[in-house]
């Protein structure tokens, strides 16, 4: 008996590629850093039983239609929002993620991120590195503080709360807005719920974590940020889409904001050409959220695990709700 046919669509940790292969025919593209062109991952969808996928992976009705004995579909991640669920769904396949694994990882990267960003950090190593260091002034590289300070949270979920810890051992006063108040959290963590408006009127810090959705497309735009204290600091570990990015282009360059931090953006990867890349009070990274050694793994190997129970018709561990 032919065992059923599972495209994984980038080269991930060995024990779960194993894992697959236990259980299938495993095609790989083995590349760590270059997407499947969509082209050839349509063709290897013809035959496929199941799609082992990630974020940078366009899963359109196209695809989903072209494979007619898909079964199921993990993608390594918590977000899904490069999938269509609906097609999906008309199929009766289910849709595998990987919630919960990535909390802690995203939760200290988005605070290394504010970090870096508030306090210069990427900019003063270039400053060292590049031999600009002659001496020693008042205000080199001078930035803003985080002990203390007020951080707003948009998109209180589990890395929501995650930050919202992290930020307690700085004694920052905490506020967030959610589509649902969490009066759990407010009593645990002592966070402070408000409106979108007054949340950004009043934070030194905004990080937004809201899940990328047709509803989030560009929740700050224009009006957002000019809402915000010319000495704050915004920082973006959702979706590139959540904002309008030609906005905080002009937010940042205009010094209606001080600066910002983003580990993601509406195209990825970003174009190096990008307006946002050329200010020096803008921190990137390549979306890297999730990244140490121990998640990504533990991401794979769910993902993998979705695979498998897709496979023999049994509930995924982790599925996406339809």
């Amino acid at each position: 008996m032919n065992k059923p046919k599972i495209v994984v669509t980038r080269k991930i940790p060995g024990p779960a590629l194993e894992l697959l292969k236990e259980h299938g025919e495993t095609y790989v593209w083995d590349s760590e850093e270059e997407a499947i062109p969509y082209d050839i991952l349509a063709h290897e969808m013809k035959d496929a039983a199941a799609l082992f996928t990630n974020v940078s992976d366009r899963i359109d009705r196209a695809i989903i239609e072209g494979a007619p004995n898909l079964k199921v579909i993990s993608t390594m991640a918590v977000g899904f929002d490069n999938i269509d669920i609906q097609a999906a769904g008309e199929r009766g396949i289910p849709v595998g993620h990987t919630p919960g694994i990535l909390t802690e990882a995203t939760a200290d990267l988005t605070f290394a991120l504010l970090m870096a960003t508030a306090r210069r950090i990427v900019e003063g190593s270039e400053y060292v590195r590049s031999g600009q260091w002659q001496s020693w002034g008042p205000m080199l590289l001078t930035g803003q503080d985080i002990y203390g300070a007020t951080l707003g949270i948009i998109g209180m979920g589990r890395i929501g709360e995650g930050v919202a810890r992290r930020a307690l051992g700085f004694e920052m006063k905490v506020l967030y807005h959610n589509r649902n108040r969490k009066p759990e959290a407010e009593e645990k963590w002592g966070v402070e719920y408000r409106g979108l408006d007054d949340l950004l009127r009043e934070s030194d810090f905004v990080v937004l974590l809201a899940p990328g959705s047709a509803q989030n497309k560009h929740m700050l735009g224009e009006r957002e940020f000019k809402l915000m204290k010319s000495n704050a600091v915004f920082i973006n570990t959702s979706r590139g889409t959540n904002v309008d990015e030609e906005a905080l282009y002009r937010a940042l360059k205009n010094k209606e904001i001080w600066a910002a931090g983003l580990d993601v953006f509406a195209r990825e990867p970003v174009d190096p050409a990008h307006p946002l890349l050329s200010l020096p009070n803008v921190t990137v990274l390549p979306h890297i959220g999730s990244a140490s050694i121990a998640t990504r793994e533990n991401m794979a190997m769910t993902a993998a695990q979705n695979i498998i129970a897709g496979l023999k018709g049994k509930p995924l561990h982790f599925e996406v709700k339809q």
